[in-house]
């Protein structure tokens, strides 16, 4: 009966109502929004360090340089000497070291070279047929099969560079030799292969470069020219001398390496150490002191909801008195009396969240398709914080109940016989 009547009530002035509500659903979708992303952004940026200490790579932005080797998100700072990179590789300190080699893209999607010990960092399996075991051969991101519909046995040419529009490397065709397992982690949309066939294809690239076409002035024509042109799948032995990489994942076997390896690094090589939880630690302060400012924003909005509430139940108080003094001449209590006014503000509140939710998500998603497409990045807008979300539902109804406490302790309070006499 109440609820039935206080729906009708709050349609009254339906253009009051109607602001009240796009007031809270906009406060509602901006906090929801925000809630969804720090959470989801937080958890993915800490899964992905899970297992590296520090990443050593060339001088330059540390946070950069953990962007680029951690999230892939980011160009690298430079290339650093293998063989240099091998010396701190098989420090005392030092327990497992994974060596990465970047250069190369697919359809936008990054070509990493690798060890086979990059998968068992981010608790990857190959699902499907079998780990790289000679040049060119790929395993493929979970994400990245599904999206390109790429199976085991499948060729394709990589592109220079990290844009998709790179010139295509047409010398060697990349194999599909496995599809990793989906771990939700940044490792579901690259390519991985081994180092070698990273400098393989650039040694070529380079080759090609300095060498005119065939039939042109000044080619230089090598042995096994024509048998590389026409057969794709050719390979070739690289050796390791004066090679390059990227970034080496590093981890230690004490706290020893933390203290000392930064300062170690920093004097006795041309190199840097960084620290992936330290730089994602700064990342995240300056990331939540804008997400704490639009939070403050939401809140604002939220209020002048709260008062837009107030002044419709106050200003429309006055018109409906004669209708609460025949509800208590009808019977009703000075209670339900208050409860009717109550639960309209309350009722308003309500539909303003769940609007304000769905809406949130709707944002959520679309921002997650722009940044899966820039960035390879995802969220979740189906996912729930429920105790964060429950507590913003806890305000919402606060606000409701704030903004009806003067309306109502009015309509308890009203006069029945003044009220009629006076109509």
């Amino acid at each position: 009966m109440i609820g039935r009547l206080a729906w009708k009530n709050i349609w009254f002035k339906p253009l009051n109502t109607i602001l009240s509500i796009i007031l809270l659903t906009a406060s509602v979708a901006i906090i929801s929004l925000l809630i969804l992303l720090q959470e989801q952004f937080e958890k993915q940026f800490s899964s992905n360090i899970d297992g590296v200490d520090v990443v050593l790579g060339a001088q330059g932005s540390p946070l950069q340089l953990i962007l680029s080797s951690v999230y892939q998100v980011d160009a690298p700072t430079g290339n650093i000497s293998y063989s240099e990179a091998k010396t701190w590789m098989k420090h005392p300190f030092v327990k497992s070291a994974i060596p990465l080699a970047f250069g190369d893209n697919y359809r936008g999607f990054k070509i990493v070279g690798t060890t086979p010990a990059y998968l068992d960092k981010f608790g990857a399996t190959v699902s499907q047929g079998k780990i790289f075991q000679s040049d060119f051969e790929v395993v493929i991101g979970a994400e990245i099969a599904k999206k390109l519909n790429i199976k085991v046995g499948d060729k394709f040419f990589g592109s220079h560079g990290d844009a998709a529009e790179g010139e295509i490397h047409e010398e060697f065709a990349y194999k599909v030799s496995g599809i990793a397992s989906p771990t939700g982690k940044v490792i579901d949309n690259l390519i991985l292969c081994n180092i070698p066939s990273v400098w393989a294809m650039h040694e070529n690239h380079e080759h090609a470069d300095e060498n005119p076409e065939h039939g042109e002035e000044g080619h230089i024509h090598f042995e096994g020219d024509e048998h590389e042109h026409h057969n794709h799948e050719a390979a070739t032995s690289v050796s390791e001398e004066g090679k390059e990489i990227t970034a080496v994942l590093i981890k230690f076997r004490n706290k020893m390496g933390f203290v000392t390896w930064p300062r170690l690094i920093a004097q006795n090589t041309k190199m840097q150490a960084a620290s992936p939880a330290i730089e994602i630690n700064r990342l995240f302060s300056l990331f939540g002191i804008g997400l704490q400012a639009l939070q403050y924003l939401a809140y604002g909005i939220m209020l002048i909801s709260g008062i837009s509430i107030f002044i419709a139940l106050y200003t429309t108080l006055k018109e409906r008195k004669y209708e609460f003094a025949l509800l208590r001449v009808g019977g009703a209590s000075r209670l339900q009396l208050l409860s009717l006014v109550m639960f309209e503000s309350i009722l308003l509140c309500f539909v303003g969240f769940i609007f304000g939710t769905i809406v949130g998500r709707i944002a959520l998603f679309l921002i997650s398709s722009s940044t899966d497409e820039e960035y390879k990045m995802t969220f979740d807008p189906f996912a729930f914080v429920w105790k964060k979300e429950g507590i913003l539902f806890i305000v919402t109804i606060f606000v409701g109940v704030l903004a009806a406490a003067i309306p109502a302790i009015k309509a308890y309070r009203l006069n029945i016989s003044k009220t009629l006499a006076n109509a």
